[in-house]
């Protein structure tokens, strides 16, 4: 079984939950309802598993008088087999968005104390016009992707002792080893190509052939594209599956900005807008805007029009420009503009999952470009990815102009630091 981070955050909510559910929120095929269940059955003496998807006669429990006593009478006449233990049953409502009347019932549910209650979805944001009344006050939420590298390298057998080894690098900014350094950079050009959908990742580790990955990433896709014909409407379908195939072209620019020229000839916002805010609200891309300055708050100064996008799993972007493309990145051959911008959509993948929220700054004048800002050491952090050792004349000049608390620059090298700016392998993104 994959080890995964969130296991950790079900247990702290389960510990400090006071008249409060969970929301767990994520793309299709992440692993949200596999973590839910293996948690349930570890921590209490009974679980009971409504999945609307599978099972839509029982959007009826939640027909009428939402009072938790009517609804847990439904339940048990609609499933006798289940059994409610006061206080130690995990009532699990699986694939929420598909009953908008469950997701009203939470705020009822949480006050009572037969249940702790945890509901999965994906999709949620296209469907949230049908709910009644959202439960604010009475539902955490978190969020749920698909493995990161941390999550890969535990899968790939590392262990606390080394993660914390290679922790310790980072804080004291020494060199590693070279044959650590080396491995760790090939295990994170495998991550490249296959990324962190935890099917995929199980069948990377059962078969270690790259051709079945590529062929569960394609299935994966697939059914995604299933996803967009069933719940778009019909005119934005195409417009959908345009802006998100689109990727692999929008990140082999010199500028990774988002342009809807890319997706189609002569395509604009009013286009194209509502096909990305869909993939949005899937889950499978996620924006990074331009700042006008690198000051505190960044989402003061975003400039609502100019944004980059990028692909919400690593190993789902490589398979969307090719299977050479993904071998040619494990075997450290691909040149190019677009390698630079997978590593780029790389470091989003490490620090997005981590739940640091990213900006960039590149001016209308010249072509300067700082690939990531984030707020950290009560300042703005500048980060620069370089898929390979190279010059850094935009962070040289970023660090002369605005003298930041701190500044990274990815490379494909070890770690150093001169100028002000920490040099670090890319794989020591998962410490940022």
């Amino acid at each position: 079984m994959l080890r995964r981070k969130i296991y950790d955050e079900l247990l702290a909510w389960k510990k400090g939950k006071k008249n409060e559910c969970l929301l767990v929120k994520g793309a299709r095929q992440v692993g949200k309802s596999f973590i839910i269940e293996e948690f349930g059955r570890n921590n209490y003496q009974s679980m009971i598993v409504i999945n609307f998807f599978k099972h839509p006669e029982y959007k009826n429990i939640f027909e009428g008088d939402l009072s938790p006593v009517e609804i847990y009478k439904r339940i048990s006449l609609q499933l006798p087999e289940v059994r409610f233990v006061k206080g130690k049953t995990l009532l699990f409502l699986d694939e929420i968005q598909h009953c908008p009347a469950a997701r009203t019932a939470i705020k009822f549910l949480a006050t009572d104390d037969m249940c702790d209650v945890i509901s999965s979805g994906s999709l949620l944001g296209l469907h949230y016009k049908e709910i009644v009344s959202v439960p604010v006050g009475y539902e955490r939420q978190i969020e749920m992707y698909s493995l990161d590298f941390e999550e890969f390298l535990w899968a790939y057998g590392y262990g606390e002792e080394a993660i914390a080894a290679l922790r310790g690098y980072f804080e004291r900014t020494e060199k590693i080893p070279d044959a650590v350094n080396s491995k760790l950079s090939a295990v994170l050009r495998e991550y490249l190509a296959v990324g962190g959908m935890p099917d995929v990742v199980n069948t990377f580790f059962e078969t270690h052939n790259f051709q079945a990955v590529a062929q569960k990433q394609r299935s994966i896709l697939a059914e995604y594209e299933e996803d967009i014909n069933k719940y778009a409407s019909g005119g934005e379908k195409q417009k959908i599956r345009a802006c998100y195939y689109s990727l692999p072209r929008q990140l082999a620019k010199e500028y990774t900005k988002f342009q809807y020229s890319v997706v189609s000839k002569g395509g604009s916002a009013k286009k194209y807008e509502n096909a990305l805010d869909w993939l949005t609200d899937a889950g499978l891309v996620k924006a990074v805007y331009n700042v006008s300055t690198p000051q505190l708050p960044l989402r003061a100064y975003e400039k609502p029009s100019e944004f980059k996008i990028y692909g919400t799993d690593i190993g789902l972007v490589t398979a969307m420009c090719g299977f050479e493309t993904q071998a040619a990145l494990v075997e450290d051959k691909l040149a190019g503009p677009a390698k630079g911008g997978i590593y780029e959509n790389l470091i989003f993948d490490m620090l997005a999952k981590r739940g640091i929220e990213l900006h960039y700054i590149k001016k209308d004048s010249g072509t300067q470009e700082i690939e990531f800002l984030v707020e950290q050491n009560r300042g703005v952090v500048p980060i620069e990815v370089k898929s390979k050792r190279g010059s850094t004349q935009s962070l040289n000049a970023y660090l002369k102009e605005w003298d930041p608390p701190l500044a990274y620059k990815f490379t494909a090298g070890n770690i150093g630091f001169s100028e002000g700016k920490v040099t670090l392998p890319h794989y020591l993104a998962m410490f940022i």
